[in-house]
């Protein structure tokens, strides 16, 4: 019986174009071996908490097989792939036998990389689905942010009496370019049905900063769609960012997120005129990134008359329901 002449292995892996669920990969191998192999195995897994290779015999068959073809090859749309994930990924090369076995080479080194935000188009589908659930418009006249008297004694005492802008936790979707990237102050403009006024209640805390709704959506800010998610309950949130024209926080966002219409979007408008009219949607919670300071001689501070404990209604590095099907695309969470 003629000795098998065996692969060679797979080196020099190299991953290029990276985004939230899809990416490239190439690697070398010697020259004789390209009219041979049939197919590639692609072992592909996460960092976190588990072996870097888990097929480590090579009788085991791999998570991703493909045809052998012109390399880079590309991997995307696959269901383990979600956006800002670490994976840890290497290549086996196989010729398939006429019995439908394989003969294959070693395990290539492993490589680690990470997947990246959502991208524009998937940006859209997710507004898409927001718009969806928007519902009718409300007017409002004020933005309004909750926090603890220590919070705001710290604005006063160490802030020159502003409140500055931080950075964007991990709630809400995985995928949204805003989560630890862009700095805003939060605020909420959501009215009651009966009062047309903000709720009397908050989680964040009793003291509630209110300020003028024309101070900070005019045609000199630009705003822009950042998420949409939920909290395994039936409350649905959208985050919007307001950043004004020019500023470094704008600047980031034209590259980053769709820009909305000031007067026509679903979620917040602003009607131009002697006294200018605004809404927010009525079922969805808005959550509004401001992307500058705010200064409280700019707004009034009072205490609220409801409760302010009601932490089950948090969003603070809230993580989204991966089950719902109001809220979720399909390139990840």
């Amino acid at each position: 019986m003629a000795e098998v002449e065996l692969l060679s292995t797979p080196h020099n892996i190299q991953i290029s174009d990276v985004t939230c669920d899809s990416f490239r990969i190439t690697w070398e191998m010697a020259h004789e071996d390209t009219s041979r192999v049939t197919h590639y195995f692609i072992d592909l897994s996460r960092k976190e908490g588990s072996e870097h290779n888990r097929f480590k015999h090579r009788d085991v068959p791999t998570k991703l097989v493909a045809k052998a073809g012109p390399l880079p090859m590309a991997v995307r749309g696959h269901w383990f792939l979600s956006p800002r994930k670490e994976y840890c990924v290497a290549v086996q090369t196989a010729i398939r036998q006429p019995d439908g076995d394989y003969q294959v080479s070693e395990w290539s080194q492993v490589v680690e990389f990470c997947t990246g935000d959502y991208a524009m188009e998937h940006l859209q589908q997710l507004l898409d689905k927001a718009q969806a659930a928007s519902g009718r418009m409300l007017r409002f006249s004020v933005f309004y942010r909750n926090q603890s008297p220590e919070y705001f004694q710290y604005v006063r005492s160490e802030c020159g009496g502003a409140m500055l802008p931080s950075f964007k936790d991990n709630s809400g979707s995985h995928g949204s370019p805003i989560n630890g990237k862009l700095r805003g102050v939060f605020l909420s403009c959501n009215t009651e049905f009966d009062t047309g006024l903000p709720p009397k209640d908050s989680p964040y805390g009793p003291l509630r900063f209110q300020i003028s709704a024309e101070r900070l959506l005019n045609p000199s800010t630009n705003l822009y769609f950042a998420d949409f998610y939920c909290m395994y309950t039936a409350y649905h949130y959208v985050v919007l960012v307001l950043a004004p024209a020019g500023s470094e926080g704008d600047n980031f966002c034209k590259s980053h997120l769709p820009r909305l219409d000031l007067t026509t979007n679903r979620f917040l408008t602003y009607t131009p005129g002697e006294a200018p009219v605004f809404c927010h949607a009525s079922d969805v919670i808005l959550e509004v990134l401001y992307t500058e300071p705010l200064l409280l001689e700019h707004g009034i501070l009072s205490q609220i008359s409801g409760r302010h404990q009601l932490m089950s209604l948090s969003t603070a590095n809230a993580k989204k329901d991966p089950s719902c099907k109001v809220c979720n695309i399909s390139v990840g969470r």
